[in-house]
């Protein structure tokens, strides 16, 4: 392993890693309280900032194969935030409560 980036570099990075990896944190936590499989908000907002800082390191680390990697995801998980929000102006704020798990069960 090449540990020999500065560490101001190697903080940039790991923050990228940490953005990225809550993510999962984040969705799961929000589908325990949904009851069901949920993917909030949160978890499109972290997936495009921890890919953008993970780019730029990969990009600084001239690393090739990690820059191919995250050099997409940006584009998928901003077309996801638009679906969602197309799909939101449609629906009633109570099916959006719903979808969230906010509305209380019987």
């Amino acid at each position: 392993m090449d540990w020999s980036d500065t560490p101001l570099w190697l903080a940039f990075g790991l923050l990228g890693q940490a953005a990225f990896g809550c993510r999962f944190f984040v969705q799961w936590i929000a589908s325990e309280r949904a009851r069901r499989s949920y993917v909030p908000l949160s978890f499109w907002y972290l997936s495009i900032v921890g890919s953008l800082i993970l780019l730029v390191y990969a990009i600084h680390r001239k690393e090739l194969v990690f820059t191919l990697a995250y050099l997409p995801n940006c584009v998928v998980y901003t077309r996801n935030l638009m679906l969602i929000r197309k799909r939101g102006a449609r629906e009633s704020p109570s099916a959006r409560a719903d979808e969230v798990g906010t509305r209380s069960e019987p």
